[in-house]
């Protein structure tokens, strides 16, 4: 592996990590279909996934740790100091390992379906309604991964699970996680006419008509089940409860309101792990 020096904050070859902070530079990202790593571990979680990396930016200070993985890297490497670094990304880089890669083509339901589930005989599915906040989105992957779901889905509303934070927070696991974007409602109708199953988590008792079932008790019939998630703040929309075929709550003490997504998720991919 060859390492090319840079020292000019204005390098062309820098222009990925461009005002990493301005939102209109991440549109830029989102339009051009690449994504930005951060960080030693999620950085090796980006080399050895099976996403092309475009180029990767290391201080000097980084490069012992980094050394043995990057020795069959293919994509540019660049050394620059920390300073130069950071006046390109409009942040101090206090991790100094910063990478881009192309964002993989998103999967449809069917092509999910066609590879092995990771865990037991059926696919387990985390689908998220609303989900705006990067870091809940990136600790619900993080989740996933740890305890086998096979699948990421979001709808228009939700957060990206590539921007920068998303990413970090998820410590590189959204490099595995095969993310489908759909409408939710539309998704669970598709799940259905395909044997699956769904449960839509509230904290509510009773909803839609309908009484809420304990997470302890759910025995979804046969068949890929989804486990669906609202916003922090509203929860699922009737629309998506409605659709669901279960409505689900987790037990928790009554003098509490209710637990935030991200772990809410965590307990519900543990306790129908093995379902």
């Amino acid at each position: 592996m060859r390492f090319e020096t840079i020292e000019d904050p204005s390098d062309s070859r820098l222009f990925d990590y461009i005002g990493l902070t301005d939102p209109q530079i991440r549109r830029r990202q989102l339009d051009q279909q690449f994504f930005i790593a951060e960080g030693i571990e999620t950085v090796k979680r980006l080399i050895r996934s099976r996403i092309e990396c475009r180029s990767i930016v290391i201080a000097p200070n980084r490069l012992d740790a980094m050394q043995e993985i990057l020795e069959d890297v293919r994509c540019p490497v660049y050394v620059a100091e920390r300073h130069v670094v950071s006046e390109i990304v409009g942040f101090d880089l206090h991790r100094g390992v910063i990478a881009s890669g192309n964002r993989p083509p998103a999967p449809s339901l069917t092509d999910v379906l066609a590879r092995p589930p990771r865990l037991g005989p059926h696919h387990r599915l985390a689908v998220l309604h609303g989900v705006n906040d990067h870091e809940n989105v990136g600790a619900i992957v993080r989740s996933a991964r740890a305890f086998h779901v096979d699948a990421l889905v979001l709808d228009p509303t939700c957060a990206d699970p590539y921007y920068r934070r998303s990413v970090r927070v998820s410590m590189g696991e959204i490099f595995f996680l095969p993310v489908i974007h759909s409408p939710v409602t539309f998704f669970l109708d598709q799940l259905r006419q395909l044997g699956g199953t769904s449960a839509a988590f509230t904290p509510r008792s009773v909803t839609s008509g309908r009484d809420v079932v304990s997470v302890e008790n759910l025995r979804p019939q046969s068949g890929s089940l989804a486990l669906v998630f609202g916003s922090e703040g509203f929860g699922l929309p009737e629309d998506v409860l409605s659709a669901a075929d279960t409505c689900v709550r987790i037990p928790i003490a009554s003098d509490v309101d209710s637990l935030n997504v991200g772990h809410a998720a965590s307990v519900a991919f543990a306790l129908t792990a093995r379902l």
